[in-house]
């Protein structure tokens, strides 16, 4: 079988973080401006290989001053580090459950990040376009990642927590 290759439809995807605030609350961000692709040889996607990139000046939490700050050295260092990097990533099936393991790299620190996927199927769209869908979800350290700020307040509670939870939903599209 010959292999295919599909690229991410960013209007039909969305990337997004979610990290503790305080202990007590969750803020959500998204990472606006991101690419990616897939190559497969079969239809289920099994060994499929995956890279994608996310701009990190592209980050959107709602809230302008703290964007500023994730962007800033204390967090993601976007002048020296403008891109958030999953790269040599594979697609398997364990035990019925697929996940896509790969390299992530965030401010110039890789590690081997595996993610869980759920593949929603293959689609054609009205415009005679071959869709695939997924949803993905994991968690990662950020102080694995060099993201090291903190701050305790006087009741001594955490800022900003150090498991950060990744979701992803992705429409890829068969080139």
């Amino acid at each position: 079988m010959s292999t295919t290759k599909w690229v991410i439809d960013p209007t039909h995807s969305e990337i997004s973080f979610k990290v503790k605030h305080l202990v007590i609350s969750t803020v959500t961000g998204y990472f606006k401006k991101f690419e990616g692709e897939a190559s497969s040889e079969s239809k289920d996607f099994k060994g499929a290989n995956v890279s994608f990139k996310a701009n990190i000046d592209s980050i959107d939490t709602n809230q302008a001053d703290r964007d500023a700050h994730l962007k800033s050295g204390d967090f993601f260092d976007a002048e020296n580090h403008p891109q958030l990097v999953f790269d040599n990533g594979v697609l398997e099936e364990v035990n019925g459950e697929y996940k896509l393991t790969g390299d992530l790299t965030i401010r110039g620190n890789t590690k081997k990040t595996s993610l869980n996927v759920d593949f929603g199927g293959v689609a054609g769209d009205p415009y005679g376009q071959t869709k695939a869908g997924f949803e993905l979800s994991g968690k990662i350290s950020r102080k694995e990642f060099g993201l090291t700020w903190s701050a305790v307040t006087e009741a001594g509670s955490v800022v900003v927590g150090d498991d950060v939870r990744i979701l992803a939903s992705v429409q890829l599209v068969k080139q």
